[in-house]
């Protein structure tokens, strides 16, 4: 329970408040923990600040928050734009209890069209540059990989590696198939292909018509010089670029770029349905869901639709790209943050919140989505709900408040011995916590000794338990993570691994009846699975139609998951490396040429006979051979 702040806290408090200057700035609310309750922003510091702290507040939830403030910090910008930047960074940074929350992604997909002397287009997520062209950002992989599908198809844009790209002696599978017009062993012109990538990136761009235009003037051109081959397989261009029109025609407009978003509040629980045209396509939609916003009422000012909306453009836009046309099902009147967001961005943003037509359909495509994504939302989520409370009641496990069950859950994965891996994984507020998962690499152990691994993860996991008090007193995300102990410790295993994890509990002085192990049933089969404790507690078996087993069950699979793909990995790796140092007549030197010829093991792997033959060193004979075994 949060601490109530000292008369002598209140004080400095008020008198901090008093000497705050009439600038615009960034604010931050602190408890007497020390845990952020809440960072605004402010035009001018004095003036919003101060109206926290009144006799008499517009909302009695607000008073609610400004009776734990203890401490307040403040940040000087030197405009209102720098302030929205900062506030944003800090709430992805603090994550405060009472601001509406929206997850930090940064993840969104690009197509990349790279500027090369002979460009291709590539799949691609990070930060953009100006030295390449990137469209997008798309709002899934599924919807750049569908944009190259239809890139490939009108204008044979290649999609391979440098490294394979500047080896190639003939035509790979695609030219075969009619996906790429070979640029690599010149069976298309380079300015004719270069031409091709300009009417790709104007397609991109949604100038379609211009794209049409061209390619007419092209095959006339074609024809009238008597290239018929030519002509013909500009006219293919011509069709399927019809074609792709032709089923877009009922979504496309002249602008080119515009977001749709709608937001939808029900049950304490928000939506933000984020669909996005590109190019005058309709890329498809992402459904965010915001944490904290029941408690963000406490500081909401206006409708709390207005509050998530607000949220979202500010977290969202303040470094992502924005279009220069917003649909929006919700009508707001913030001033300040677009004009913030517009001297970010560096143009006018266009705000629709009675589109008609064509966008109308598109915002109404947008508002159920959000609605079907909230009632599958809540729906697996009272569903996950029950799971956790019936696992509680069935460990007698004292928590009243399910949504701080955390689970820790470890598996060991190997092939006969060979690169083993240790996962675990994390459950906390009743869904997985993927950014907390780790893995550990287990070494100095006789490969198979899955006891001796399941000691060195368990002890490397726990032993910043034992040596909490000798830590350094600054705190990073992740060693906050480390430091937080769960209330069960799962083992994928029978009595032999629980029994190892209890020993290395017992060294570290740890409570053993955390420890928490799934034996398999007879036959392996799911649904008899025992639970087995090392505290004197008897094995329990809860049932097949058990919500707590089931619940163990998804925990355990995706710790299986996450070691084996790992695991995987870690082998795939290792037997490569090892497969072309072990080829005879391959030393050091070929080695070297070999992997600087084609950019790497998997260069090499995609390599035909000829490519090989053509480095040098290697023989006819010595390239079927590393052909052969890197297969």
């Amino acid at each position: 329970m949060t601490a109530i702040p000292d008369p002598d806290a209140r004080a400095l408090v008020l008198d901090t408040v008093a000497k705050l200057p009439n600038l615009p700035g960034v604010y931050r609310y602190f408890d007497a923990q020390e845990n952020v309750l809440y960072v605004g922003k402010a035009r001018d510091l004095k003036k919003r600040v101060s109206s926290y702290f009144q006799k008499t507040l517009s909302s009695p939830r607000i008073a609610m928050m400004v009776e734990k403030i203890s401490r307040l910090e403040t940040t000087v910008t030197r405009s209102e734009a720098e302030a929205l930047i900062l506030e944003n960074n800090l709430i992805k940074a603090l994550r405060p209890r009472y601001n509406i929350l929206f997850r930090d992604d940064k993840s969104y997909p690009y197509l990349k069209i790279t500027n090369e002397q002979t460009p291709r287009m590539t799949y691609y997520r990070g930060a953009v540059d100006k030295k390449h062209q990137y469209f997008g950002p798309f709002p899934s992989a599924w919807a750049v990989k569908e944009s190259m599908q239809l890139l490939q198809k009108i204008f044979l844009l290649r999609s391979c590696e440098d490294s394979v790209f500047a080896n190639r002696t003939r035509p790979c599978l695609l030219h075969q198939i009619h996906r790429c017009s070979a640029p690599c062993v010149n069976i298309i012109t380079h300015d004719d292909y270069l031409l091709d990538v300009e009417n790709a990136s104007k397609f991109l761009r949604g100038r379609q018509s211009e794209v049409m235009q061209s390619l007419e003037l092209k095959m006339l051109a074609f024809a009238e010089q008597l290239k018929f081959e030519q002509a013909a397989l500009v006219r293919n261009q011509m069709s399927a670029l019809s074609k792709i029109l032709h089923q877009q025609s009922m979504e496309t407009t002249n602008e080119s770029d515009i977001d749709i978003i709608a937001v939808i509040v029900d049950g304490g629980r928000a939506c933000v349905n984020l669909a996005m045209v590109r190019g005058g396509r309709h890329l498809g939609d992402r459904a965010y869901f915001p944490s904290h916003v029941e408690d963000a009422q406490v500081t909401a000012e206006e409708p709390i639709e207005v509050e998530v909306l607000s949220a979202f453009l500010a977290q969202h836009y303040v470094d992502q790209f924005i279009p220069s046309q917003l649909i929006l099902n919700i009508e707001f009147d913030a001033p300040d943050l677009m004009i913030a967001l517009m001297a970010q961005c560096g143009h006018r943003i266009h705000c629709s919140f009675q589109p008609q037509e064509q966008r109308r359909a598109w915002l109404e495509m947008a508002i159920k989505g959000a609605q079907l994504s909230m009632a599958r939302m809540l729906s697996e989520q009272g569903s996950q709900q029950a799971r956790t409370r019936a696992l509680i009641s069935a460990l007698d496990l004292d928590i009243q408040d399910i949504d701080q069950l955390r689970i820790e859950c470890f598996d060991i994965s190997h092939t006969q011995g060979e690169a083993t891996q240790a996962s675990c994984v994390v459950f906390h507020h009743n869904a997985m916590q993927n950014g907390e998962y780790r893995r550990f690499n287990i070494n100095g152990i006789t490969g198979g000794d899955d006891y001796a691994a399941m000691r060195q993860v368990i002890c490397r996991r726990y032993e910043k338990m034992a040596n909490v008090e000798t830590m350094d007193s600054v705190d990073t995300v992740e060693r906050k993570v480390d430091r937080i102990m769960p209330d069960i410790v799962l083992i994928d295993g029978g009595k032999g691994q629980v029994e190892v994890a209890r020993q290395v509990f017992v060294e570290l002085g740890l409570d053993t009846g955390l420890i928490v192990g799934v034996a398999k049933g007879e036959g392996r089969k799911v649904g008899l699975e025992t639970l087995v404790f090392v505290d004197g507690r008897m094995p329990k078996e809860l049932g097949k139609e058990s919500a707590a087993l089931m619940l163990i069950a998804q925990i355990r699979d995706e710790a299986h998951r996450f070691a084996i793909t790992g695991m995987r990995a870690k082998r795939a790796k290792t037997r490569q490396a090892s497969q072309l140092e072990e080829i005879e007549g391959v030393g050091p030197k070929r080695r070297q040429r070999l992997l600087v010829r084609f950019g790497g093991l998997k260069g090499v792997a995609d390599a035909s006979v000829e490519d090989l033959m053509a480095v040098e060193g290697i023989s006819k004979q010595l390239a079927e051979e590393i052909y052969k075994r890197m297969r």
